[in-house]
């Protein structure tokens, strides 16, 4: 997958979105990081943007609106239902009415966030390994014709 498709960071603790960046920073060294710290600021991006993030780490519990009422937005907005990124949730709570919700609006993961770095790594690198090989609409190796 190119380097120039950004990963999209969505937390609005500080503490955690540093640990994410770092973390996603040493894995994935290609690609820009963006941060967002409610689910508002980020629609404004992806509804602005002619970037294609490679994939969306996003929180579930935020002000504003929460990961949750995010991702529901998204797949109701056919534009931004389009662009197919992959949206996985890291979150300090594993409630199972977060983890349903997700998935009914058609999260492709969630995680609760791990207590320890290398759990950390070792997880998003699974998850970033996967997502370089797995085709969706706009992956550059889908043939166009």
């Amino acid at each position: 997958m190119p380097q120039n498709y950004p990963i999209v960071i969505v937390d609005d603790d500080l503490d955690d979105r540093e640990l994410l960046g770092e973390v996603t920073q040493e894995l994935r060294p290609g690609h820009e990081l963006r941060y967002f710290v409610n689910g508002v600021e980020l629609l404004k991006y992806l509804e602005t943007t002619t970037e294609q993030p490679f994939i969306i780490l996003c929180d579930v519990n935020m002000p504003k609106m929460n990961g949750i009422e995010l991702l529901e937005q998204i797949q109701k907005t056919p534009f931004l239902k389009q662009k197919s990124i992959p949206f996985i949730f890291l979150s300090t709570s594993g409630e199972k009415r977060y983890v349903i919700k997700a998935y009914e609006y058609c999260a492709q993961g969630f995680f609760q966030k791990p207590s320890e770095i290398g759990e950390l790594r070792a997880m998003l690198k699974l998850t970033f390994d996967f997502w370089a090989k797995c085709l969706h609409p706009h992956h550059p190796q889908i043939d166009v014709k």
